[in-house]
């Protein structure tokens, strides 16, 4: 199928990868669907910074989808590897029964207590899973376990093995340290800091192959009695494919014939490109930590021969972020999933910030008062687009955002801005009957009907405000008139609320407001209440600042709070006319 020529609307990263793909993939198998993919390792919560090896092939492939060509994006759930640590902070998780299980595959490892699945990688797979049907990701799972366990891979492992010496050579190149020592029964294992050491994280962090007895071999068997991965090869026939092990950590020793043995996997820098060849991958992305010198990537680009096939196109992508974090880590517990940032954003949103961002610019994910500012900006993109004001990378991430080559997402009805929404909601505290009372007041002109117009995008600032703000931030509305305040004041600011009540009853909707508490400090100054801030000396801001101030007081007791507009719809003209001493 040729190529679709691409308009300057949608000449952005993603086009211009899709382009090198379906070019490479009719070089390679013509007529075939495309094939791209992902990998992940359900060994904890999957986080934000994985989400971006499932969205940077998944933008690509969508691109493919749109353009009319067969593509297929793999996820490659790397459940069969082993379980190398117990990770920080998870719920119904002792750690200290859990180290029990390293070194076992982690679908043989228990999920944690209360959970509905039946093991550890399940429990974490599910809710990815979840999160990527919501953000509209379409792809094709594959269990390594089911891969493994089910003998798919017999004749790549005994070719693999055939050739240990060749994968060898190749991995000799870029050894900077002596292969671990060999251990003895009883022994501690290898160290895991001595193996991340070799490469960043990940399913790379394990033993290369080098650490036998009975020379280099690429292929663990995991242990017939413990489970475990803490076993040596000591003997292998050629001819016969018979394989002894001893397993170092329980003391088991036993002989099988590889040629029908499914209870073990390749290590991971031949495991990789094995299935790189397997499946055709014409592009995978990977993160830097397997990008570097001698890291899987580039030592797979060698190996992946061997098996017959071709390095993938394969951009580096940097690193996610969120606030105070400049790399995501599982391990280390506390970091925010996809789940996580579908509670307070809509798809759209999250969809918008991988799709703008080429692979190699890092960027962060705030879960803070950030998030508004966000809101904003993607409003005002919104606006553009459909105004026609865009430029045309906007334009084309944009489009990435809110539809798939299957169909639009699901979208909120009434899109009201997100920090409004957050605003009524904190000073609701649930009570859907006042928010929705405030939000059909926002535009008399244009009510809302019911509060499920501004649904999802409603429940998501609610759930930011409920989780994410602190208390001491949390909006709370004075119950009676602060009397010592009203008595202290001077004259000017007596005029100023009675100037501000005044208006109330003719100017009671968001923008109504907006226009009269900005109003009252320039008219006091003997100015017209639309004044520009050109006409305006410099000192009227330093005014307005200070009868903000004092209002904020006199409502909620604080210097600061939600945008005053918003805030006087929701304590309602009778309310505010008391606090502020009608």
């Amino acid at each position: 199928m040729p190529i679709v020529a691409q308009s300057t609307e949608t000449a952005d990263w993603v086009s211009r990868f899709a382009d090198d793909v379906i070019e490479e993939s009719e070089r390679r198998a013509p007529g075939k669907p495309v094939v791209v993919a992902s990998g992940l390792s359900p060994s904890g919560p999957i986080h934000l910074g994985n989400l971006r090896e499932v969205m940077t092939p998944h933008l690509v492939a969508d691109e493919i989808r749109r353009r009319g060509h067969q593509v297929r994006h793999l996820i490659s759930w790397d459940d069969y590897d082993r379980y190398r640590k117990v990770p920080e902070g998870i719920p119904g998780v002792d750690k200290d029964a859990w180290a029990e299980h390293i070194g076992k595959p982690l679908t043989s490892v228990p999920a944690p207590k209360g959970s509905a699945y039946p093991n550890w990688a399940e429990h974490f797979k599910a809710a990815m899973v979840e999160s990527l049907a919501e953000l509209g990701v379409e792809f094709d799972g594959i269990s390594q376990t089911a891969q493994y366990t089910s003998g798919v891979y017999r004749e790549q492992i005994l070719h693999a093995v055939a050739h240990r010496a060749d994968i060898d050579a190749i991995l000799d190149q870029y050894r900077t340290k002596k292969a671990p020592a060999k251990q003895k029964q009883g022994q501690k294992p290898v160290d895991e800091a001595e193996l991340e050491a070799a490469e960043g994280s990940g399913a790379a962090n394990e033993d290369d192959g080098s650490s036998g007895t009975a020379g280099y071999f690429p292929y663990k068997p995991y242990c017939g009695n413990c489970e475990k991965d803490l076993t040596t090869v000591t003997s292998y026939d050629d001819a016969t494919t018979e394989l002894t092990y001893a397993c170092t950590a329980c003391g088991f020793s036993e002989t099988v014939r590889l040629n029908e043995f499914n209870r073990g996997k390749l290590v991971w820098k031949v495991d990789w490109p094995m299935r790189w060849a397997y499946e055709g991958v014409i592009f995978e992305p990977s993160g830097v930590d397997h990008s570097s010198p001698g890291s899987s990537f580039q030592v797979g680009g060698q190996i992946v021969g061997i098996f017959g096939g071709k390095q993938p196109i394969g951009p580096m992508y940097a690193f996610v972020g969120i606030s105070g974090m400049a790399k995501m880590s599982s391990s280390r517990g506390g970091v925010p999933t996809p789940g996580d940032a579908l509670k307070i954003m809509e798809p759209q949103l999250l969809r918008w910030l991988y799709a703008r961002r080429r692979p190699n610019q890092s960027f962060k994910i705030a879960f803070d008062q950030e998030i508004q500012r966000l809101y904003d900006e993607w409003d005002k993109l919104d606006a553009k687009v459909t105004d026609g004001s865009a430029l045309p990378a906007d334009v084309a991430a944009h489009s990435r955002a809110v539809r798939t080559a299957g169909g639009e997402l699901p979208k909120t009805p009434r899109p009201l801005p997100y920090r409004t929404l957050a605003s009524v909601a904190d000073i609701t505290a649930g009570h859907e009957d006042q928010a929705l009372r405030i939000l059909s007041e926002l535009d008399p002109a244009n009510p809302l009907g019911s509060l499920d117009e501004a649904r999802p995008r409603y429940d998501k600032a609610e759930a930011w405000i409920n989780t994410h703000v602190p208390a001491d931030q949390r909006t709370i509305v004075r119950d009676e008139p602060d009397a010592e305040l009203l008595k202290s004041l001077d004259e000017a600011s007596q005029q100023s609320l009675r100037l501000l009540t005044e208006g109330l009853a003719d100017h009671w909707s968001l923008d109504g407001l907006t226009h009269l508490v900005y109003g009252v400090p320039k008219v006091q100054a003997g100015f017209p209440a639309d004044a520009t801030p050109k006409e305006l000396p410099p000192e009227i801001k330093t005014s307005q600042r200070t009868f903000f101030a004092l209002l904020y007081h006199l409502l909620v007791g604080r210097d600061t709070g939600p945008r005053l507009p918003t805030l006087l719809l929701a304590v309602g003209q009778e309310r505010v006319r008391a606090l502020l001493g009608e």
